[in-house]
Protein backbone atom coordinates (compact mmCIF):
# COMPACT_ATOMS: atom_id res chain seq x y z
CA UNK A 1 0.00 0.00 0.00
CA UNK A 2 1.24 3.50 -0.88
CA UNK A 3 2.28 4.69 2.64
CA UNK A 4 1.93 8.82 0.95
CA UNK A 5 -1.94 7.75 0.21
CA UNK A 6 -2.83 6.79 3.19
CA UNK A 7 -1.80 9.63 5.04
CA UNK A 8 -3.72 11.68 2.48
CA UNK A 9 -6.99 9.63 3.55
CA UNK A 10 -6.55 9.91 7.37
CA UNK A 11 -5.93 13.43 7.09
CA UNK A 12 -9.49 13.88 4.33
CA UNK A 13 -11.08 12.18 7.09
CA UNK A 14 -9.81 14.15 9.93
CA UNK A 15 -10.77 17.18 8.38
CA UNK A 16 -14.53 15.78 7.84
CA UNK A 17 -14.99 14.78 11.24
CA UNK A 18 -13.79 17.75 12.62
CA UNK A 19 -15.84 19.52 10.36
CA UNK A 20 -18.90 17.28 11.71
CA UNK A 21 -17.93 18.45 14.94
CA UNK A 22 -17.89 22.36 14.69
CA UNK A 23 -21.00 22.02 12.93
CA UNK A 24 -22.57 20.15 15.84
CA UNK A 25 -21.19 22.39 18.22
CA UNK A 26 -22.64 25.38 16.21
CA UNK A 27 -26.14 23.90 15.38
CA UNK A 28 -26.47 23.80 19.30
CA UNK A 29 -26.35 27.02 19.69
CA UNK A 30 -28.75 28.26 17.06
CA UNK A 31 -32.08 29.65 18.25
CA UNK A 32 -34.95 27.40 18.34
CA UNK A 33 -37.24 28.79 15.85
CA UNK A 34 -34.25 28.22 12.97
CA UNK A 35 -34.52 24.19 13.72
CA UNK A 36 -38.44 24.83 13.30
CA UNK A 37 -37.99 26.71 9.62
CA UNK A 38 -35.55 24.30 8.45
CA UNK A 39 -37.38 21.06 9.65
CA UNK A 40 -40.57 21.63 7.87
CA UNK A 41 -42.77 18.26 6.98
CA UNK A 42 -44.60 20.08 4.60
CA UNK A 43 -41.52 21.59 2.33
CA UNK A 44 -42.93 19.60 -0.50
CA UNK A 45 -46.14 21.24 -1.28
CA UNK A 46 -44.72 24.55 -1.17
CA UNK A 47 -44.24 26.42 -4.50
CA UNK A 48 -43.38 29.58 -3.16
CA UNK A 49 -42.55 31.54 0.28
CA UNK A 50 -45.67 33.63 1.83
CA UNK A 51 -45.32 37.50 0.74
CA UNK A 52 -45.10 39.34 4.27
CA UNK A 53 -45.79 43.08 4.39
CA UNK A 54 -46.43 45.66 7.49
CA UNK A 55 -48.16 48.08 5.96
CA UNK A 56 -50.59 46.70 3.22
CA UNK A 57 -51.32 43.34 1.18
CA UNK A 58 -53.25 42.62 -2.15
CA UNK A 59 -54.26 39.47 -3.57
CA UNK A 60 -56.16 38.92 -6.87
CA UNK A 61 -56.11 36.30 -9.56
CA UNK A 62 -54.42 39.10 -11.83
CA UNK A 63 -50.70 40.71 -11.19
CA UNK A 64 -51.50 44.05 -12.90
CA UNK A 65 -54.70 44.25 -10.57
CA UNK A 66 -52.79 43.40 -8.05
CA UNK A 67 -50.73 46.18 -8.39
CA UNK A 68 -53.57 48.64 -8.95
CA UNK A 69 -54.87 47.92 -5.73
CA UNK A 70 -51.53 48.01 -4.05
CA UNK A 71 -50.61 51.81 -5.55
CA UNK A 72 -54.18 52.78 -4.14
CA UNK A 73 -53.18 51.85 -0.95
CA UNK A 74 -50.41 53.45 -1.31
CA UNK A 75 -52.02 56.98 -2.36
CA UNK A 76 -53.59 56.69 0.89
CA UNK A 77 -56.64 54.30 0.21
CA UNK A 78 -57.69 52.10 2.75
CA UNK A 79 -58.58 48.31 2.18
CA UNK A 80 -62.08 49.11 0.69
CA UNK A 81 -60.65 51.19 -1.99
CA UNK A 82 -58.26 48.98 -2.98
CA UNK A 83 -60.58 45.99 -2.94
CA UNK A 84 -62.68 48.23 -5.27
CA UNK A 85 -60.08 49.03 -7.66
CA UNK A 86 -58.62 45.59 -7.72
CA UNK A 87 -61.73 44.27 -8.60
CA UNK A 88 -62.66 46.46 -11.51
CA UNK A 89 -59.10 46.34 -12.97
CA UNK A 90 -59.73 42.30 -13.01
CA UNK A 91 -63.09 42.75 -14.18
CA UNK A 92 -61.16 44.57 -17.33
CA UNK A 93 -58.04 42.06 -17.17
CA UNK A 94 -60.15 38.68 -16.01
CA UNK A 95 -63.20 38.80 -18.14
CA UNK A 96 -63.77 34.72 -17.97
CA UNK A 97 -64.52 34.88 -14.63
CA UNK A 98 -66.50 38.42 -13.57
CA UNK A 99 -66.90 42.03 -15.11
CA UNK A 100 -69.95 44.81 -14.07
CA UNK A 101 -72.80 42.84 -15.48
CA UNK A 102 -72.06 39.76 -12.39
CA UNK A 103 -72.84 40.15 -8.59
CA UNK A 104 -70.78 40.34 -5.80
CA UNK A 105 -70.27 39.37 -2.10
CA UNK A 106 -67.81 40.72 0.48
CA UNK A 107 -67.10 40.34 4.08
CA UNK A 108 -64.97 43.43 5.79
CA UNK A 109 -63.03 43.46 9.10
CA UNK A 110 -63.41 47.56 10.11
CA UNK A 111 -60.81 48.96 12.39
CA UNK A 112 -62.49 51.55 13.36
CA UNK A 113 -65.80 50.00 15.28
CA UNK A 114 -63.62 46.79 15.47
CA UNK A 115 -66.40 45.11 13.68
CA UNK A 116 -67.61 42.98 10.60
CA UNK A 117 -70.37 43.42 7.71
CA UNK A 118 -71.48 41.18 5.45
CA UNK A 119 -72.60 42.89 1.86
CA UNK A 120 -74.73 40.57 -0.35
CA UNK A 121 -74.72 42.68 -3.65
CA UNK A 122 -76.42 39.72 -5.67
CA UNK A 123 -79.06 41.01 -7.96
CA UNK A 124 -82.56 39.57 -8.39
CA UNK A 125 -84.46 38.07 -11.11
CA UNK A 126 -86.64 40.52 -13.77
CA UNK A 127 -90.28 41.54 -12.30
CA UNK A 128 -92.22 41.41 -15.33
CA UNK A 129 -91.45 37.91 -16.03
CA UNK A 130 -94.03 35.34 -13.83
CA UNK A 131 -93.19 31.69 -12.78
CA UNK A 132 -96.06 30.88 -15.66
CA UNK A 133 -94.47 33.05 -18.37
CA UNK A 134 -91.33 31.30 -17.75
CA UNK A 135 -92.37 27.83 -18.02
CA UNK A 136 -94.03 28.67 -21.37
CA UNK A 137 -90.98 30.44 -22.80
CA UNK A 138 -88.83 27.25 -21.51
CA UNK A 139 -91.76 25.16 -23.61
CA UNK A 140 -91.07 27.44 -26.50
CA UNK A 141 -87.05 26.48 -26.27
CA UNK A 142 -87.96 22.73 -25.66
CA UNK A 143 -86.02 23.36 -22.31
CA UNK A 144 -86.96 21.87 -18.75
CA UNK A 145 -84.31 24.36 -17.08
CA UNK A 146 -83.40 28.02 -17.48
CA UNK A 147 -80.65 27.70 -20.22
CA UNK A 148 -77.19 29.61 -19.32
CA UNK A 149 -76.60 31.68 -23.02
CA UNK A 150 -80.33 32.87 -23.23
CA UNK A 151 -81.78 36.29 -22.11
CA UNK A 152 -84.10 34.96 -19.82
CA UNK A 153 -80.78 33.87 -17.18
CA UNK A 154 -80.20 36.99 -16.95
CA UNK A 155 -80.25 38.77 -13.48
CA UNK A 156 -79.60 42.28 -12.44
CA UNK A 157 -75.89 42.70 -11.88
CA UNK A 158 -75.14 43.69 -8.72
CA UNK A 159 -71.61 44.53 -8.71
CA UNK A 160 -71.41 48.51 -9.54
CA UNK A 161 -73.78 48.60 -7.04
CA UNK A 162 -71.70 46.79 -4.68
CA UNK A 163 -68.68 48.82 -4.90
CA UNK A 164 -70.51 52.10 -4.10
CA UNK A 165 -72.70 50.29 -1.02
CA UNK A 166 -68.55 50.00 0.01
CA UNK A 167 -67.27 52.81 -0.74
CA UNK A 168 -70.50 54.83 1.03
CA UNK A 169 -69.60 53.11 4.00
CA UNK A 170 -66.08 52.97 4.39
CA UNK A 171 -64.16 54.63 1.00
CA UNK A 172 -61.31 57.01 1.73
CA UNK A 173 -60.32 57.76 -2.26
CA UNK A 174 -63.00 58.92 -4.00
CA UNK A 175 -64.23 57.03 -6.89
CA UNK A 176 -62.04 58.68 -9.09
CA UNK A 177 -58.91 58.27 -8.31
CA UNK A 178 -59.96 54.38 -7.72
CA UNK A 179 -60.98 53.65 -10.77
CA UNK A 180 -58.89 55.46 -12.59
CA UNK A 181 -56.25 52.59 -13.16
CA UNK A 182 -58.46 50.75 -14.73
CA UNK A 183 -59.83 53.43 -17.24
CA UNK A 184 -56.42 54.07 -18.38
CA UNK A 185 -55.60 50.51 -18.86
CA UNK A 186 -58.95 49.94 -20.50
CA UNK A 187 -58.35 52.73 -22.88
CA UNK A 188 -54.67 52.09 -23.12
CA UNK A 189 -54.32 48.43 -23.06
CA UNK A 190 -52.79 45.88 -21.44
CA UNK A 191 -50.67 42.53 -21.97
CA UNK A 192 -53.29 39.02 -21.63
CA UNK A 193 -51.59 36.61 -18.91
CA UNK A 194 -51.03 32.93 -19.70
CA UNK A 195 -53.87 30.92 -18.27
CA UNK A 196 -56.59 34.08 -18.65
CA UNK A 197 -55.66 34.17 -22.71
CA UNK A 198 -56.20 30.42 -22.88
CA UNK A 199 -60.01 30.36 -20.81
CA UNK A 200 -61.01 33.34 -23.13
CA UNK A 201 -59.73 31.86 -26.45
CA UNK A 202 -61.88 28.82 -25.78
CA UNK A 203 -64.81 30.81 -24.54
CA UNK A 204 -64.94 33.09 -27.67
CA UNK A 205 -66.02 30.16 -30.02
CA UNK A 206 -68.16 28.72 -27.58
CA UNK A 207 -69.85 32.02 -27.03
CA UNK A 208 -70.36 33.42 -30.75
CA UNK A 209 -71.56 30.06 -31.74
CA UNK A 210 -74.73 30.31 -29.11
CA UNK A 211 -75.07 33.98 -28.92
CA UNK A 212 -74.61 34.69 -32.71
CA UNK A 213 -74.87 38.23 -33.80
CA UNK A 214 -77.01 39.38 -30.82
CA UNK A 215 -75.17 42.31 -29.08
CA UNK A 216 -71.63 43.43 -29.33
CA UNK A 217 -69.37 40.51 -27.49
CA UNK A 218 -67.63 40.36 -30.92
CA UNK A 219 -66.40 43.70 -31.03
CA UNK A 220 -65.98 43.78 -27.63
CA UNK A 221 -64.31 40.72 -26.66
CA UNK A 222 -62.38 39.64 -29.78
CA UNK A 223 -59.35 40.61 -32.00
CA UNK A 224 -60.32 40.08 -35.47
CA UNK A 225 -63.09 37.24 -33.70
CA UNK A 226 -60.52 35.41 -31.86
CA UNK A 227 -59.70 35.66 -28.00
CA UNK A 228 -56.14 37.18 -27.41
CA UNK A 229 -52.77 35.78 -27.15
CA UNK A 230 -50.77 35.54 -24.15
CA UNK A 231 -48.97 38.90 -24.26
CA UNK A 232 -51.04 40.11 -26.77
CA UNK A 233 -52.23 44.01 -25.74
CA UNK A 234 -56.02 44.26 -25.63
CA UNK A 235 -58.22 47.24 -25.28
CA UNK A 236 -61.67 47.72 -24.01
CA UNK A 237 -62.22 51.68 -24.38
CA UNK A 238 -66.14 50.95 -24.11
CA UNK A 239 -65.71 49.38 -20.67
CA UNK A 240 -63.54 52.42 -19.68
CA UNK A 241 -65.81 54.58 -21.13
CA UNK A 242 -68.74 52.98 -18.85
CA UNK A 243 -66.49 53.32 -15.71
CA UNK A 244 -65.65 56.87 -16.44
CA UNK A 245 -69.72 57.95 -16.32
CA UNK A 246 -69.75 55.59 -13.09
CA UNK A 247 -66.65 57.75 -11.66
CA UNK A 248 -68.42 60.87 -13.06
CA UNK A 249 -72.17 60.17 -12.33
CA UNK A 250 -71.93 57.02 -9.37
CA UNK A 251 -73.94 54.60 -8.56
CA UNK A 252 -77.01 55.95 -10.69
CA UNK A 253 -74.96 55.75 -13.67
CA UNK A 254 -75.92 52.31 -13.65
CA UNK A 255 -79.20 51.96 -12.11
CA UNK A 256 -81.10 55.09 -13.27
CA UNK A 257 -79.51 56.65 -15.86
CA UNK A 258 -77.45 56.13 -19.65
CA UNK A 259 -76.77 52.58 -19.08
CA UNK A 260 -79.98 51.35 -17.34
CA UNK A 261 -82.24 52.98 -20.36
CA UNK A 262 -79.44 51.28 -22.52
CA UNK A 263 -79.83 47.65 -21.26
CA UNK A 264 -84.16 48.22 -21.15
CA UNK A 265 -83.43 48.84 -25.01
CA UNK A 266 -81.31 46.33 -26.13
CA UNK A 267 -83.58 43.65 -23.70
CA UNK A 268 -86.94 45.12 -25.59
CA UNK A 269 -85.15 44.64 -28.91
CA UNK A 270 -83.91 40.91 -28.32
CA UNK A 271 -86.77 39.60 -26.61
CA UNK A 272 -85.31 40.12 -22.73
CA UNK A 273 -87.30 40.38 -19.42
CA UNK A 274 -85.08 43.00 -17.54
CA UNK A 275 -86.29 46.52 -17.57
CA UNK A 276 -84.99 49.92 -16.91
CA UNK A 277 -87.34 49.55 -13.49
CA UNK A 278 -85.64 46.17 -12.28
CA UNK A 279 -82.47 48.52 -11.81
CA UNK A 280 -84.28 51.21 -10.00
CA UNK A 281 -85.72 48.74 -7.63
CA UNK A 282 -82.22 47.00 -6.97
CA UNK A 283 -80.38 47.14 -3.78
CA UNK A 284 -78.07 45.62 -1.37
CA UNK A 285 -78.23 44.05 1.84
CA UNK A 286 -75.79 44.68 5.05
CA UNK A 287 -76.70 41.06 6.47
CA UNK A 288 -74.82 39.82 10.09
CA UNK A 289 -72.63 36.90 8.88
CA UNK A 290 -73.28 32.99 9.57
CA UNK A 291 -70.36 31.71 12.01
CA UNK A 292 -69.25 28.77 13.51
CA UNK A 293 -66.12 28.18 16.33
CA UNK A 294 -63.72 25.68 14.92
CA UNK A 295 -60.92 24.71 17.42
CA UNK A 296 -61.05 28.38 18.51
CA UNK A 297 -61.15 30.18 15.35
CA UNK A 298 -64.42 32.00 13.97
CA UNK A 299 -65.45 31.07 10.71
CA UNK A 300 -67.70 33.57 9.13
CA UNK A 301 -69.78 32.86 5.92
CA UNK A 302 -72.40 35.36 4.59
CA UNK A 303 -75.13 32.60 3.86
CA UNK A 304 -78.72 33.69 2.76
CA UNK A 305 -78.80 32.35 -1.13
CA UNK A 306 -75.18 31.20 -1.14
CA UNK A 307 -73.74 28.31 -0.35
CA UNK A 308 -70.79 29.78 2.31
CA UNK A 309 -72.83 28.14 5.10
CA UNK A 310 -72.08 24.59 3.83
CA UNK A 311 -68.48 25.29 4.67
CA UNK A 312 -69.82 25.81 8.16
CA UNK A 313 -72.03 22.90 8.11
CA UNK A 314 -69.12 20.59 7.18
CA UNK A 315 -66.25 22.21 10.33
CA UNK A 316 -68.97 21.33 12.84
CA UNK A 317 -69.58 17.71 11.20
CA UNK A 318 -65.41 17.53 11.08
CA UNK A 319 -64.78 19.22 14.70
CA UNK A 320 -65.81 15.45 16.27
CA UNK A 321 -62.93 14.06 14.37
CA UNK A 322 -58.87 14.76 15.62
CA UNK A 323 -57.79 15.67 12.05
CA UNK A 324 -54.40 16.34 13.19
CA UNK A 325 -53.47 12.87 14.82
CA UNK A 326 -54.82 11.05 11.18
CA UNK A 327 -52.47 13.68 8.95
CA UNK A 328 -53.41 15.67 6.29
CA UNK A 329 -54.29 13.85 2.68
CA UNK A 330 -54.65 10.54 4.19
CA UNK A 331 -57.21 7.79 3.51
CA UNK A 332 -58.37 8.25 6.68
CA UNK A 333 -59.44 11.85 6.11
CA UNK A 334 -60.50 12.48 3.25
CA UNK A 335 -63.02 9.79 3.53
CA UNK A 336 -64.46 12.14 6.44
CA UNK A 337 -64.28 15.14 4.73
CA UNK A 338 -66.10 13.42 1.45
CA UNK A 339 -68.89 12.18 3.50
CA UNK A 340 -69.19 15.27 5.36
CA UNK A 341 -69.34 17.27 1.86
CA UNK A 342 -71.95 14.31 0.72
CA UNK A 343 -74.24 15.29 3.66
CA UNK A 344 -73.69 18.80 4.18
CA UNK A 345 -74.53 19.18 0.02
CA UNK A 346 -77.88 17.84 0.08
CA UNK A 347 -78.94 20.32 3.04
CA UNK A 348 -77.28 23.01 0.52
CA UNK A 349 -79.38 21.38 -2.20
CA UNK A 350 -82.41 22.13 -0.38
CA UNK A 351 -82.43 25.01 2.17
CA UNK A 352 -80.10 27.68 0.88
CA UNK A 353 -82.22 30.39 -1.22
CA UNK A 354 -82.84 33.98 -0.72
CA UNK A 355 -84.12 35.15 2.75
CA UNK A 356 -86.56 37.41 1.49
CA UNK A 357 -88.38 34.20 0.27
CA UNK A 358 -87.58 31.76 2.44
CA UNK A 359 -86.89 31.68 6.04
CA UNK A 360 -84.14 28.77 6.15
CA UNK A 361 -83.69 26.50 9.20
CA UNK A 362 -80.14 27.78 10.18
CA UNK A 363 -80.21 27.40 13.48
CA UNK A 364 -80.79 23.87 13.13
CA UNK A 365 -78.16 23.18 10.44
CA UNK A 366 -75.40 24.72 11.90
CA UNK A 367 -76.27 23.41 15.95
CA UNK A 368 -73.64 20.82 17.43
CA UNK A 369 -76.84 18.38 17.62
CA UNK A 370 -77.70 18.37 14.19
CA UNK A 371 -73.66 17.92 13.27
CA UNK A 372 -73.97 14.71 15.72
CA UNK A 373 -76.96 13.58 13.63
CA UNK A 374 -74.63 14.07 10.60
CA UNK A 375 -72.06 12.75 11.87
CA UNK A 376 -73.40 9.54 13.44
CA UNK A 377 -74.32 8.60 9.64
CA UNK A 378 -70.62 8.39 8.47
CA UNK A 379 -69.03 5.13 9.03
CA UNK A 380 -65.81 3.32 7.15
CA UNK A 381 -67.38 2.65 3.97
CA UNK A 382 -68.23 5.55 0.99
CA UNK A 383 -72.45 6.28 1.51
CA UNK A 384 -74.36 5.73 -1.46
CA UNK A 385 -77.69 7.51 -1.03
CA UNK A 386 -77.37 10.71 1.01
CA UNK A 387 -80.55 13.04 1.43
CA UNK A 388 -80.85 16.33 4.08
CA UNK A 389 -81.82 15.52 7.78
CA UNK A 390 -84.16 18.66 8.07
CA UNK A 391 -87.65 18.44 6.48
CA UNK A 392 -88.52 21.75 4.11
CA UNK A 393 -84.06 23.33 0.47
CA UNK A 394 -72.04 22.71 -10.79
CA UNK A 395 -68.92 24.62 -12.42
CA UNK A 396 -68.81 28.09 -12.57
CA UNK A 397 -65.89 30.48 -13.19
CA UNK A 398 -65.33 33.66 -10.56
CA UNK A 399 -62.69 35.72 -9.49
CA UNK A 400 -61.49 35.83 -5.49
CA UNK A 401 -59.52 38.58 -4.57
CA UNK A 402 -58.70 40.34 -0.69
CA UNK A 403 -57.16 43.47 0.45
CA UNK A 404 -55.80 44.74 4.07
CA UNK A 405 -54.24 48.12 4.91
CA UNK A 406 -51.80 49.33 7.55
CA UNK A 407 -54.60 50.52 9.87
CA UNK A 408 -55.69 47.01 9.91
CA UNK A 409 -58.80 46.88 7.63
CA UNK A 410 -59.58 43.96 5.55
CA UNK A 411 -61.53 42.45 2.96
CA UNK A 412 -62.71 39.62 1.26
CA UNK A 413 -64.31 39.80 -1.95
CA UNK A 414 -65.59 37.72 -4.51
CA UNK A 415 -67.25 38.33 -7.68
CA UNK A 416 -68.44 36.63 -10.96
CA UNK A 417 -69.95 36.34 -14.30
CA UNK A 418 -71.28 32.59 -13.31
CA UNK A 419 -70.37 30.55 -16.30
CA UNK A 420 -67.03 32.14 -17.54
CA UNK A 421 -67.66 35.36 -19.69
CA UNK A 422 -71.37 35.03 -18.40
CA UNK A 423 -74.14 34.98 -21.30
CA UNK A 424 -71.95 36.42 -24.45
CA UNK A 425 -74.61 39.27 -24.50
CA UNK A 426 -73.08 42.75 -24.78
CA UNK A 427 -74.87 46.23 -25.34
CA UNK A 428 -73.20 48.14 -27.73
CA UNK A 429 -70.81 50.46 -25.97
CA UNK A 430 -71.10 49.42 -22.83
CA UNK A 431 -68.15 46.91 -22.54
CA UNK A 432 -69.08 43.96 -20.44
CA UNK A 433 -71.06 40.91 -20.48
CA UNK A 434 -74.16 40.15 -18.28
CA UNK A 435 -74.29 37.12 -15.81
CA UNK A 436 -76.10 33.43 -16.25
CA UNK A 437 -77.08 33.37 -12.75
CA UNK A 438 -80.42 33.05 -13.31
CA UNK A 439 -79.83 30.02 -14.65
CA UNK A 440 -79.46 28.39 -10.79
CA UNK A 441 -83.39 28.97 -10.15
CA UNK A 442 -85.23 25.91 -9.55
CA UNK A 443 -88.05 25.32 -11.22
CA UNK A 444 -90.00 23.08 -8.42
CA UNK A 445 -92.52 24.79 -7.00
CA UNK A 446 -92.28 23.43 -3.78
CA UNK A 447 -88.21 24.38 -3.67
CA UNK A 448 -87.15 27.32 -1.67
CA UNK A 449 -85.10 28.70 -4.49
CA UNK A 450 -87.85 27.96 -7.17
CA UNK A 451 -87.90 31.02 -9.34
CA UNK A 452 -90.08 33.82 -9.00
CA UNK A 453 -90.40 37.19 -10.21
CA UNK A 454 -87.70 39.94 -7.91
CA UNK A 455 -85.72 36.84 -6.17
CA UNK A 456 -82.40 36.07 -5.97
CA UNK A 457 -81.33 33.19 -7.29
CA UNK A 458 -78.56 30.59 -5.21
CA UNK A 459 -75.10 31.54 -5.68
CA UNK A 460 -72.01 29.69 -5.75
CA UNK A 461 -69.41 32.22 -4.76
CA UNK A 462 -68.71 32.38 -1.26
CA UNK A 463 -65.74 34.96 0.89
CA UNK A 464 -64.54 33.63 3.92
CA UNK A 465 -63.69 35.02 6.80
CA UNK A 466 -61.79 34.25 10.24
CA UNK A 467 -61.54 36.02 13.50
CA UNK A 468 -59.75 35.04 16.57
CA UNK A 469 -60.44 36.11 19.65
CA UNK A 470 -62.49 39.13 18.15
CA UNK A 471 -59.71 39.99 16.46
CA UNK A 472 -59.24 40.05 12.63
CA UNK A 473 -57.13 36.55 11.91
CA UNK A 474 -57.59 35.33 8.03
CA UNK A 475 -58.96 36.73 4.98
CA UNK A 476 -59.29 33.91 2.16
CA UNK A 477 -61.47 32.53 -0.63
CA UNK A 478 -61.75 30.51 -3.62
CA UNK A 479 -63.11 30.56 -6.97
CA UNK A 480 -64.49 27.46 -8.87
CA UNK A 481 -68.33 26.74 -8.48
CA UNK A 482 -69.88 24.45 -6.50
CA UNK A 483 -65.95 23.14 -5.89
CA UNK A 484 -65.62 26.53 -3.31
CA UNK A 485 -67.20 25.32 -0.11
CA UNK A 486 -64.73 22.62 -0.34
CA UNK A 487 -61.92 24.62 -1.30
CA UNK A 488 -62.52 26.92 1.87
CA UNK A 489 -62.31 23.36 4.01
CA UNK A 490 -59.18 22.45 2.75
CA UNK A 491 -57.29 25.79 3.23
CA UNK A 492 -58.91 25.73 6.77
CA UNK A 493 -58.11 22.14 7.93
CA UNK A 494 -54.69 22.69 6.30
CA UNK A 495 -54.02 25.79 8.60
CA UNK A 496 -55.81 25.16 11.65
CA UNK A 497 -55.36 21.19 11.73
CA UNK A 498 -51.87 20.27 9.99
CA UNK A 499 -50.17 23.58 10.17
CA UNK A 500 -49.64 24.74 7.24
CA UNK A 501 -48.66 28.48 6.09
CA UNK A 502 -51.06 30.67 4.11
CA UNK A 503 -49.25 29.74 1.07
CA UNK A 504 -48.53 25.88 1.73
CA UNK A 505 -52.27 26.04 1.90
CA UNK A 506 -53.32 26.52 -1.13
CA UNK A 507 -50.19 24.84 -2.88
CA UNK A 508 -51.31 20.83 -1.15
CA UNK A 509 -52.94 19.18 -3.14
CA UNK A 510 -56.56 19.21 -3.52
CA UNK A 511 -60.09 17.17 -3.82
CA UNK A 512 -63.69 17.28 -4.59
CA UNK A 513 -66.61 15.47 -4.97
CA UNK A 514 -69.24 15.48 -7.42
CA UNK A 515 -72.64 14.54 -8.48
CA UNK A 516 -74.54 16.38 -5.25
CA UNK A 517 -78.19 17.20 -5.67
CA UNK A 518 -77.82 21.08 -6.87
CA UNK A 519 -80.27 23.80 -5.61
CA UNK A 520 -81.81 23.67 -9.16
CA UNK A 521 -83.38 20.20 -9.06
CA UNK A 522 -86.44 18.44 -7.29
CA UNK A 523 -87.28 18.63 -3.48
CA UNK A 524 -87.36 14.87 -3.93
CA UNK A 525 -83.68 14.62 -5.60
CA UNK A 526 -81.09 12.98 -3.42
CA UNK A 527 -77.67 11.77 -4.24
CA UNK A 528 -77.94 8.35 -5.07
CA UNK A 529 -74.78 6.98 -6.13
CA UNK A 530 -72.13 8.25 -4.07
CA UNK A 531 -70.92 10.61 -6.60
CA UNK A 532 -67.73 10.64 -7.83
CA UNK A 533 -63.96 11.90 -6.74
CA UNK A 534 -61.20 13.83 -8.00
CA UNK A 535 -57.43 14.02 -6.03
CA UNK A 536 -55.34 16.04 -8.11
CA UNK A 537 -52.07 13.62 -9.28
CA UNK A 538 -49.29 14.53 -6.32
CA UNK A 539 -51.88 12.14 -3.79
CA UNK A 540 -50.15 8.91 -2.55
CA UNK A 541 -51.61 5.81 -4.99
CA UNK A 542 -51.74 3.83 -1.41
CA UNK A 543 -54.79 6.78 -0.64
CA UNK A 544 -56.71 6.55 -3.54
CA UNK A 545 -56.14 2.22 -3.39
CA UNK A 546 -57.52 2.60 -0.19
CA UNK A 547 -60.73 4.99 -0.64
CA UNK A 548 -61.21 3.02 -3.52
CA UNK A 549 -61.68 -0.21 -1.15
CA UNK A 550 -64.30 1.73 0.95
CA UNK A 551 -66.12 2.29 -2.62
CA UNK A 552 -65.15 6.19 -3.21
CA UNK A 553 -64.94 6.48 -7.16
CA UNK A 554 -61.89 8.22 -7.26
CA UNK A 555 -59.66 9.59 -10.17
CA UNK A 556 -56.52 10.83 -10.33
CA UNK A 557 -56.17 14.20 -11.63
CA UNK A 558 -58.68 16.01 -13.53
CA UNK A 559 -61.48 18.20 -12.30
CA UNK A 560 -61.34 21.44 -11.57
CA UNK A 561 -60.03 22.79 -8.18
CA UNK A 562 -60.62 26.24 -8.22
CA UNK A 563 -58.56 29.44 -7.09
CA UNK A 564 -57.03 30.41 -3.97
CA UNK A 565 -56.17 33.99 -2.04
CA UNK A 566 -55.76 34.47 1.27
CA UNK A 567 -54.24 37.41 3.65
CA UNK A 568 -53.36 36.52 7.34
CA UNK A 569 -53.02 38.60 10.43
CA UNK A 570 -50.32 38.11 13.01
CA UNK A 571 -51.48 41.07 15.37
CA UNK A 572 -48.43 40.18 17.11
CA UNK A 573 -45.80 40.67 14.57
CA UNK A 574 -48.07 43.72 13.18
CA UNK A 575 -47.66 42.57 9.50
CA UNK A 576 -49.46 40.37 7.14
CA UNK A 577 -48.85 37.06 5.31
CA UNK A 578 -49.95 37.01 1.26
CA UNK A 579 -50.55 34.03 -0.77
CA UNK A 580 -51.79 33.54 -4.03
CA UNK A 581 -52.87 30.50 -6.59
CA UNK A 582 -49.62 29.25 -7.47
CA UNK A 583 -51.80 27.22 -10.53
CA UNK A 584 -52.35 29.92 -12.46
CA UNK A 585 -51.52 33.88 -13.13
CA UNK A 586 -52.49 35.12 -9.41
CA UNK A 587 -50.08 37.46 -7.51
CA UNK A 588 -50.03 38.04 -3.98
CA UNK A 589 -47.96 41.51 -2.81
CA UNK A 590 -47.42 43.95 -0.01
CA UNK A 591 -45.20 46.98 0.82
Amino acid sequence: MDLHSTDLHSTTWSLILGALSLLLVVSATWPAHVHAQIDRSNDHFVTRSEVIGANGMVATSQPLATQVGLDILKQGGNAMDAAIAANAAVGLMEPTGNGIGGDLFAIIWDADTESLYALNASGRSPEELSYEQLLQELDARDADSIPPYDLMSISVPGAVSGWFSIHDRFGALDMDAILSPTIRYAEEGFPVSEQIAQSWQRSVPFLLDRIGDVGAFEETFTIDGRGPETGEIFRNPDLGATLRLLAEDGRSAFYEGAIAERIDAFMREHGGFLRKSDFENHTDDWVDPVSVNYRGYDVHQIGGNNQGTAVLQMLQILEGYDLTSKGFGTEETLHLMIEAKKLSYEDRAKHYADPDFYDAPLERLLSDAYADERRALIDDTASDRVTTGVELMEDGDTIYLTTADSEGNMVSLIQSNFRGMGTGFVVPGTGFSFQNRGELFSLDPDHPNVYEPGKRPFHTIIPGFVTKDGEPWFSFGNMGGAYQPIGHLSILTNIIDFGMNTQEAGDAFRWRHYDSTAPTTSVEDALEDGGRVFIESSVDYDVVRGLRQRGHNVTIGGGFYGRYQGIRYDAEQGVFYGASESRVDGQAAGY
